[in-house]
């Protein structure tokens, strides 16, 4: 192989089936090993020593890294573009984390107007218990970002698309305002996943996913990941993932390293079934306020299409009728599942209101665009024609 071939940058795809593993030595084992261990041997007392002073690279003990869930990081890393990735318990053992690695008392957070319901409780918590302030702004234009800064700011967070009204937010503008005002920017790109849609690429300095929707996209595991530069990553490592512990075990790296394999093929498909299903919606007569970025009509379609590879395959949705007829639509499906998350090969439907944003207070959930009767959908991967034929016939 030349050294051209050998310094080559590698598709997408192919670092989704081929980063952070090569076949174990020993064994010859094509699929990577699960290291289903809590601790490690040393060869000697000093080696352990060194381990644990940061002087030798090794593990010691899997709270502190295991080699199943480093071949999991070293591929969210690449397929982020991040020099780093940390892999979490859950999606909010990550944002939580983060969060609090970035913040003391006395700080404050500037947040986009739309949050998952869980990461708006931690911030809840941030402020009853920590002293940590947060606002909820919209953040459609540079002016509107500016007037909420303030001088103990040090981080803003952002959902984009936002959960669940599907509002995007300009990542190139996050980051510049970022880097300008010296804070932190962190991104939840869970919605899109990196094959989408890459925020480190727009200036933005970390990304956090639940990793159980379209990382994992089989519905069976939890998990959480970080992304950013090696020095941040490194001080949340031995500080707020090694005190607080909220750690991914082997077996469920092992599961979401094999689900990421075939990340590319799924979002594809994802993506190309939402279209149709959103262009249906969008003309049934007992549909209104269809939002999907991938449909002309969406406020924000030319900027989706500036910062994202794909328009993903969530939608958000309310009938005419109101929130009674979308409960009854609900019932009536029998391919599509009520159930709440995303991501997975299923299509999933659920009612944020009662459901994933129960524990914001309902004055707060109006102003984030989360009506009452809002339903979000969660297109699989499916024969879109069963999809649109099972919401037909609930419809009708």
């Amino acid at each position: 192989m030349s050294s051209k071939e050998s310094n080559r940058e590698q598709g997408f795809q192919t670092l989704a089936v081929h980063k952070g593993y090569k076949p174990d030595p020993l064994t010859g084992s094509l699929a990577l090993p699960i290291h289903q261990t809590s601790t490690f041997v040393f060869p000697s007392a000093e080696t352990g020593g060194r381990r644990f002073a940061g002087e030798e690279e090794g593990y010691v003990y899997s709270r502190l890294g295991n080699p199943t869930v480093t071949a999991l990081e070293e591929k969210i890393a690449a397929l982020e573009k991040g020099e780093k990735a940390l892999a979490f318990a859950s999606g909010m053992a990550a944002i939580s984390a983060v969060l609090l690695g970035l913040v003391r008392s006395g700080d404050h957070i500037l947040c986009s107007r739309g949050l998952y319901g869980c990461t708006f409780g931690f911030l809840s918590i941030l402020k009853d218990k920590f002293n940590v302030d947060y606002t909820l702004c919209d953040m459609r234009d540079k002016e509107s970002i500016l007037r909420e800064i303030k001088e103990n700011t040090k981080v803003i967070y952002i959902e984009t698309p936002i959960n669940p009204t599907m509002q995007i937010i300009d990542l190139a503008l996050i980051g510049q305002i970022g880097k300008e005002h010296n804070v932190t920017t962190v991104v939840d790109n869970t919605f899109m996943s990196p094959y989408l849609q890459r925020p480190l690429e727009y200036g933005c300095d970390v990304v956090v996913h639940s990793a159980t929707k379209y990382l994992g996209g089989h519905g069976d595991l939890v998990a959480g990941v970080a992304v950013g530069t090696k020095e941040f990553l490194e001080h949340i490592q031995f500080t707020t993932q090694k005190d607080i512990g909220g750690i991914l075990a082997p077996f469920d790296a092992f599961l979401l390293v094999r689900g990421i394999k075939t990340l590319g093929v799924r979002m594809d498909r994802h993506s190309e079934n939402a279209q149709k299903v959103a262009e249906f919606l969008e003309s049934h007569p007992k549909v209104t306020n269809v939002m999907y970025p991938g449909l002309k009509s969406f406020p924000q379609h030319e900027l989706a299409k500036r910062q994202m590879d794909g328009f993903g395959g969530l939608i958000s949705f309310e009938l005419k009728e109101g929130l009674e007829a979308g409960l009854n639509m609900m019932n009536k499906l029998e391919l599509l599942k009520c159930a709440v998350s995303l991501g997975d090969v299923d299509s999933l439907i659920q009612h944020p209101a009662s459901m994933t944003h129960s524990v914001v207070p309902r004055e707060e959930r109006i102003k984030m665009g989360i009506a009452d009767g809002l339903i979000r959908l969660s297109v699989g991967i499916e024969n879109v024609e069963d999809i649109i034929y099972d919401l037909e016939q609930a419809l009708s």
